[in-house]
């Protein structure tokens, strides 16, 4: 895509803009209410495993897209992670141009459709969205960006992709320049797409045998459909990254390997999976596993290696311990498992939940109960050495901490215990430790430190971001990692070449 054509189709100033803006007026624009999501029935949808929304249709997306008053100083973009032209891409969609609005998009992402899924966009770019001032409900920018990624993957194949992935335009010179990613999560991802744009040589390395990382083993489908995930890495293929699976690197392929292969930069992007525990008497009993290893089970159920093992996953009484967007993901799995009981039990009140609003409702709908302001003392074992309990202390809100949330603190006395078959620990995670990496310095949780306008590491080649940079965090800010790196590294090689053709 050329220059003036991408500033065709993002410039405010251009003539379609214009004329766009003054179709309706900004009373008529901001009468129209907010779009309503479509979702499956309850009912049905807590017996399989198909996506609980189910997508805008077109006059859905074209109206909602008319809500966008096409502010001349967007709120939205200043609080979006990876930089998207909402104002843009929204404006697209009102014309109807959706292969234009995907083009859009592309420019600075390359996961919408994950993102349109599965973002906080109602405390991220949403939440710069003018509306809020007008004590009205923002445009459903994270919907719109789904039916873009989702309209256009549903066109014939070859179509969608020569709408979505622009075209490399870089010196040849740079092709010659191989970059390693570890890790093909989000951040990773997004990293190689920023690079491969760039020219440069694109290798991303996994250490299982799928590509994704926490999009595949970490959030169900009814969430994110695997095949949504596959569809956006193809478009990373379709610009030239290589992808290689099966490849532990620190183990199977050390960081001297990859240098002696050729590679002259580094992206680590390996994730935080590793759980976090209460310290507390009864954790090691049969029946109660980590967040992770409870829906990498429920999500590889398929796998040679987990399908046999998720009969084990099937209980009547489910206790999950923790109310993120993670112990959301595992009540609502554990209800479509054919748990008869399943509960969220929580330290603090039901307004301190920290997971998405959306998800919250859905898993209310869905059957999940909420036993907040409780926190687990103890797992007890029956006559059998199995989990037959979980001890509650309740707890009340005291004083506000350093985040600003109100600590809970014990009721003397106040103590109950809870039957269950199953209790599923959800109270967060810490970085995968990397294997073997040289030269550079971890925080003593094991997080890479880097320097934040660059994410580059202690050492020269090596950048990281994503989780095991910042602890467990959103896709999106993995992805803005990834991004911020790419154009670190990018102007870092740029400089040498310049130099070494000056020199």
């Amino acid at each position: 895509m050329t220059t003036i054509e991408e500033n065709n189709l993002i410039s405010r100033d251009s003539e379609w803009r214009e004329e766009l803006r003054k179709r309706f007026t900004t009373k008529e624009r901001t009468a129209v209410p907010r779009v309503k999501m479509p979702e499956m029935d309850a009912a049905y949808r807590v017996r399989c495993d198909d996506e609980v929304n189910q997508g805008l249709s077109t006059e859905q997306a074209v109206l909602e897209a008319r809500r966008c008053l096409d502010c001349p100083d967007p709120g939205c973009m200043k609080e979006c992670p990876v930089s998207n032209n909402i104002p843009a891409f929204i404006k697209n969609v009102e014309r109807r141009n959706f292969g234009e609005a995907l083009k859009v998009l592309s420019l600075t992402t390359v996961l919408p459709a994950v993102c349109g899924r599965v973002c906080p966009q109602e405390k991220q770019c949403e939440h710069g969205c003018i509306y809020n001032k007008m004590k009205k409900p923002p445009v459903a920018i994270g919907h719109l960006e789904r039916f873009v990624a989702d309209y256009n993957r549903e066109l014939d194949e070859t179509v969608a992709r020569q709408s979505s992935a622009p075209a490399v335009q870089a010196p040849s010179y740079f092709a010659a320049i191989k970059i390693a990613v570890v890790g093909s999560g989000p951040s990773g991802l997004a990293f190689a797409g920023d690079m491969a744009k760039r020219g440069y040589d694109v290798t991303v390395f996994e250490a299982i045998d799928c590509f994704g990382g926490v999009l595949k083993y970490g959030i169900p489908q009814f969430c994110l459909p695997n095949h949504v995930v596959d569809a956006e890495i193809e478009k990373l293929r379709t610009i030239g990254v290589k992808f290689v699976k099966d490849t532990f690197v620190g183990k199977t392929l050390s960081y001297d390997d990859l240098q002696e292969q050729g590679f002259k930069g580094i992206y680590v992007a390996t994730g935080a999976g590793k759980p976090r525990f209460m310290g507390i008497p009864g954790e090691n009993l049969p029946g109660v596993m980590t967040a992770n290893e409870y829906l990498i089970r429920v999500n590889f159920s398929q796998h040679e290696i987990y399908g046999q093992n998720v009969a084990t996953l099937k209980q009547k009484r489910v206790a999950v311990i923790g109310a993120g967007n993670t112990a959301m993901d595992a009540v609502r799995a554990a209800l479509r498992l054919g748990a008869e009981k399943a509960m969220i039990i929580y330290r603090r009140g039901e307004s301190e939940i920290p997971a998405r609003q959306e998800e919250v409702r859905h898993a209310k709908e869905e059957g999940a109960e909420f036993l907040t302001l409780h926190n687990p003392l103890e797992y007890i074992a029956d006559e059998n050495g199995l989990l037959k309990a979980v001890r509650l202390q309740r707890m009340e809100l005291g004083e506000p901490d350093e985040s600003g949330r109100c600590t809970p603190v014990p009721v003397e006395g106040d103590i109950i215990d809870v039957e269950v078959d199953m209790a599923v620990v959800c109270v967060g995670f810490l970085p995968n430790p990397p294997v073997s990496l040289p030269d550079v310095d971890l925080s003593r949780n094991g997080n890479i430190l880097v320097d934040g306008s660059s994410m580059k590491s202690s050492s020269p080649e090596i950048y990281a971001g994503g989780d095991i940079v910042r602890g467990a965090a959103t896709v999106i800010l993995a992805m803005g990692d990834g991004r911020k790196a790419a154009k670190s590294m990018a102007e870092a090689f740029e400089q040498i070449i310049r130099n070494t053709r000056l020199d």
